[in-house]
């Protein structure tokens, strides 16, 4: 049989009313009862893409710090629970599977490939987890899933702002020679479908493996077909590769880049070749360079100084989308009590997020949430990069 004490009223209010004194009069240690708000992050932190890993998860932590100092989210604090992928699509997946199912995330940040991102999608979609994404394949996010947002500038704009400077030095004839990968091939659809809208026709379509060490012989077939400029979409090392090419083989081109070398880890790896080259990049590599106007100015400035001043080291593009999807969650979260549904739906909700990739407006028909005005264009000048007005 099942016994239960009982206690009479007034002893119950008493106790009632000392327990509320004691919570006002000790606010710190009732708020210390309450558990953290893990945040997953998933990053290839080490490996050949760790140009986009290592500091994105740097600027994952620092946004939790700061967000923790200011008193976090509703009262409660963040806390990042971390892996790294090495750039690997399986191990990827394995990582989301311990977020979501061991350590219990509320929800996740990265990864930093179009690759590896597209391979841990359909586990999200099944377990219905707020996700955003730091790498900038278009297919991450079109067609839309619900639970699924990302901060990487669009290769859809990327491409225009790449077209556009074309056609205003008046060439009309291009090469491209793009990455064979998830990432390239989004790359390539777009520089096929906008051509036309810019007077501009492909006239060589090339590819090269993420770990090929020469492109000699697709560059060579682009030259012959008398291109006016050569477009070469890929991340590092690749793209590094293609550089050092066009210049061993005096191809005497404007040569672009795509946004995805827009860290000061390309001019590493390219070294003089880089000089002279183009490419679409948000503006934090030019921050200095805005006019004091810029939306964006002040938080670049702000997060350059607390990036660098913390960590010791340069800072890139890259890090700044980890740093936005951290900042964009917990602003989604506020008066969620965690809900994850609540989460997406003010996710899907925010408008005019003033972030270091661009202003963010999401909507029900856009989880990318950037407008053009994200990208700049640049010019490799002297190791540096220089605003292109």
């Amino acid at each position: 049989m099942r016994f239960v004490k009982k206690y009479s009223p007034v002893l119950l209010a008493a106790a009632l009313l000392a327990a509320v004194v004691f919570a006002s009069a000790f606010p710190a240690l009732a708020e210390s009862g309450k558990k953290t708000w893990k945040i997953g992050g998933i990053f290839s932190v080490t490996g050949p893409a760790s140009f986009l890993g290592d500091p994105e998860k740097k600027s994952m932590e620092l946004a939790i710090e700061e967000i923790n100092a200011a008193g976090g989210v509703d009262g409660r604090m963040l806390e990042a629970v971390i892996y790294d992928t090495e750039g690997d699509p399986s191990k990827a997946v394995s990582a989301a599977g311990k977020l979501i199912n061991k350590d219990r995330v509320t929800a996740i940040v990265g990864p930093s490939l179009t690759p590896t991102t597209l391979a841990v999608v359909p586990m999200i979609n099944r377990t219905q987890l707020p996700f955003v994404s730091c790498a900038a394949g278009n297919k991450i996010v079109e067609p839309i899933k619900p639970w699924v947002f990302k901060t990487a500038q669009s290769d859809i704009q990327a491409v225009a702002a790449i077209y556009k400077h074309i056609s205003q030095k008046e060439i009309d004839k291009v090469g491209i020679l793009t990455v064979s990968n998830s990432f390239g091939e989004s790359g390539r659809e777009q520089l096929i479908a906008q051509a036309e809208n810019f007077g501009i026709t492909v006239v060589r379509k090339e590819s090269f493996g993420a770990g090929d060490t020469d492109m000699t012989s697709q560059l060579t077939k682009i030259r012959q077909e008398k291109a006016g400029a050569l477009i070469c979409w890929g991340t590092n090392p690749g793209p590094a590769v293609v550089a050092k090419n066009v210049e061993q083989l005096g191809i005497d081109i404007p040569l672009y880049q795509s946004h995805g070398v827009a860290s000061p880890k390309f001019i590493d790896l390219a070294g003089d070749s880089a000089e002279g080259i183009l490419l679409p990049t948000g503006k934090i590599l030019v921050a200095d360079l805005l006019p004091d106007d810029d939306p964006q100015k002040q938080v670049l400035t702000d997060y350059i100084d607390a990036y660098e001043n913390k960590y010791d080291e340069t800072v890139s593009g890259f890090g700044g989308y980890a740093y936005d999807a951290v900042y964009l969650l917990a602003r989604a979260m506020e008066g969620t009590g965690g809900d994850k549904e609540k989460i997406r739906e003010n996710l899907e909700n925010i408008k005019g997020h003033v972030g270091i990739s661009g202003v963010f407006s999401f909507s029900q028909t856009d989880h990318n949430g950037l407008d053009p005005s994200a990208f700049v264009m640049v010019r490799i000048t002297d190791g540096k990069w220089q605003l292109v007005k």
